[in-house]
């Protein structure tokens, strides 16, 4: 059966990855580079050359986007998808599975000739990962790796990048100037409207520390600790779509006490809220369907207040919770909570400041946290004071 599958054509400084021999690549690049390119064409002609390739991803849902992307390149009868495991059988007899940052520990078990890890720098404890998970899977076929991200701070994608020159390993760095494809005066504008630290690492792919993050890494590892206790300020953000309700209780002195974080329907999120305290402050989302679900639930509580997301309220949200983590005035548990916040950062837009997680993330942690924390500067002050 002879099939003509025609890929994206690379311009040439995606070639110098696609056409290097090494056998531990690590690219390093600007955003609107032309990362995708580079790992979906490997990842395709490796399989149709009859090898297992892994596709690693910090989030299920940038690998069920990258797999839809990799399925649409192909035509039908070349290939047999799973789309619940994410897995693409090629006639060949190759195959190419996805696998999440999350849970890397799925990898136990398997062998790969080839193992791309996509947006390297926002997988969570990445060097673990490599070392106990993914380095092992190439062992059986001397296989090859390859990990490409926009950078974010000097962290383990960053140690990896620079063991470039050592045998078997080669770095290579783009910023997003050499794609041919953007328009140079449009790099030019982001230059003029971002920091300058945050153009630096976003499209020079020079590695900053925390240049966009709102919260600033070693403030968010100063605030990091565990702490016990009965909680007084909740916040509530409830998810949209294929996001996650979290429920964060503080405690009088700031200090994360409570913490749930589940994806259920209606019916049980509710359930799951009616469980708290009725007679407690509570700060809700209460934007968009939000809004019938809190009307309902505030003939139960005696203090539950709806909170509506504009641009404007988001970013004065936001702007507070960042205050009360550079004045180590809330603490929170080492989990979901720190990592939505590492990863968290700010962009420069037209009409303002966007706050957001990156595309493919979730950031319903800071949402929730950052809504304890209005409830608590709201609150903090209420209460039965007895003059002498």
């Amino acid at each position: 059966m002879n099939l003509n599958i025609t890929l994206p054509k690379p311009h040439a400084k995606q070639l110098e990855v696609i056409k290097s021999e090494s056998r531990f690549r690590v690219m390093m690049a600007g955003r609107r580079f032309g990362k995708s390119v580079i790992s979906q064409n490997i990842a395709i002609e490796s399989a149709l050359r009859r090898q297992y390739v892994a596709y690693i991803t910090p989030t299920y849902q940038l690998g069920k986007m990258f797999f839809k992307e990799i399925c649409k390149q192909l035509p039908e009868k070349v290939y047999r998808k799973n789309e619940s495991d994410l897995l693409i059988d090629f006639v060949t007899g190759g195959n190419i599975r996805f696998y999440t940052g999350e849970r890397l520990d799925a990898m136990r078990g398997t062998k790969y000739h080839l193992v791309i890890i996509d947006e390297a720098s926002y997988i969570s404890n990445l060097e673990d990962g490599w070392n106990n998970s993914i380095r092992p899977t190439l062992t059986d076929y001397k296989g090859k790796a390859i990990f490409l991200s926009t950078p974010r701070g000097k962290n383990y994608f960053y140690s990896l990048f620079m063991r470039g020159g050592e045998p078997g390993w080669e770095s290579f760095k783009f910023s997003t100037y050499d794609n041919p494809h953007i328009d140079p005066s449009e790099v030019d504008a982001a230059r003029a409207q971002l920091p300058s630290v945050v153009f630096a690492q976003e499209y020079l792919a020079d590695p900053m520390e925390n240049a966009a993050n709102p919260f600033g890494s070693e403030f968010i590892m100063s605030c990091t600790r565990e702490v016990k206790g009965t909680a007084a300020y909740y916040g509530i953000d409830l998810a949209k779509s294929v996001d996650w309700t979290v429920i964060i209780g503080m405690d009088k002195n700031g200090s994360v006490v409570h913490f749930e974080r589940f994806q259920k329907d209606w019916m049980q999120t509710k359930e799951a809220i009616l469980r708290l305290p009725k007679n407690l402050p509570i700060v809700i989302d209460s934007t968009g369907v939000g809004d019938a679900i809190v009307e309902e639930l505030q003939k139960k509580f005696s203090q539950m207040h709806g909170f509506k997301f504009t641009a404007v309220s988001k970013q004065q949200l936001l702007e507070s919770l960042s205050s009360a983590i550079q004045t180590k005035s809330i603490s929170y548990p080492d989990g979901p909570i720190k990592q939505e916040l590492e990863i968290f950062e700010y962009t420069f837009t037209p009409t303002g400041v966007r706050y957001s997680a990156p595309q493919g993330f979730h950031d319903d942690c800071v949402i929730a946290l950052a809504l304890a924390n209005k409830c608590r500067l709201d609150h903090k002050l209420v209460g039965k004071y007895h003059v002498i």
